[in-house]
């Protein structure tokens, strides 16, 4: 019974995250009737005290769901790996959306939901329990459906993210390597419960 309810929540958590985060693209008009009818700042507050209740509920059910895990598949050592070396690029994908000017963004338009997909796909290829394929599978499947509708939307558009540099790139590839090396190496143990190289 606590399975469930774990699961639950995890369940809960993604719905309520990843759906907030969505409205300005599946809900546009809704959201800017929230946004005209009570101002931007309360309605910045109410999109964020959501996405913690979201977050926590993922975090909650996740972590207690992985004490009695329901394996589905169960993924060779090696691709623990894998999995570090596809999250490097996520790093730097990510830390690229909040550095202005980047060829990386140029280029991909979008580098956080790129980034979020090679974290989801790099978890998914060595985790084999059903909260994973839950948490991972979903966050991976809205990362490509976002990307795909604003690239989409981009080109029709003609919206362009031009570059102004190779520092800016330069800076971005640093900070997500020294981020990479941070979370993984010092945060991802307490904050996650798994050492991705061991110890």
């Amino acid at each position: 019974m606590d399975e469930e309810i774990y699961m639950l929540a995890l369940i809960l958590g993604l719905l309520i995250f990843l759906g907030i985060h969505s409205t300005r693209l599946f809900a546009a008009d809704w959201r800017e009737h929230q946004v005209q009818r009570m101002g931007l700042t309360p309605w910045k507050a109410i999109y964020s005290l959501v996405s913690l209740i979201g977050l926590v509920l993922i975090v909650w059910g996740y972590g207690q769901a992985r004490l009695s895990p329901e394996w589905l598949w169960v993924s060779p050592v090696w691709t623990r790996h894998l999995a570090a070396l596809l999250t490097i690029p996520a790093f730097i994908l990510i830390v690229a959306a909040y550095v202005p000017g980047t060829h990386i963004r140029a280029r991909v338009g979008h580098p956080m939901l790129l980034g979020v997909k090679f974290w989801a796909l790099a978890h998914l290829i060595a985790n084999g329990t059903l909260a994973d394929l839950l948490l991972f599978g979903g966050f991976l499947a809205w990362a490509v459906a976002l990307f795909i509708v604003l690239r989409r939307r981009d080109r029709l558009a003609g919206i362009t993210y031009p570059a102004k540099g190779v520092s800016r790139d330069l800076i971005a590839i640093v900070l997500g390597i020294v981020a990479f090396g941070v979370f993984a190496m010092v945060l991802h143990g307490p904050l996650i419960g798994v050492r991705p190289f061991g110890g």
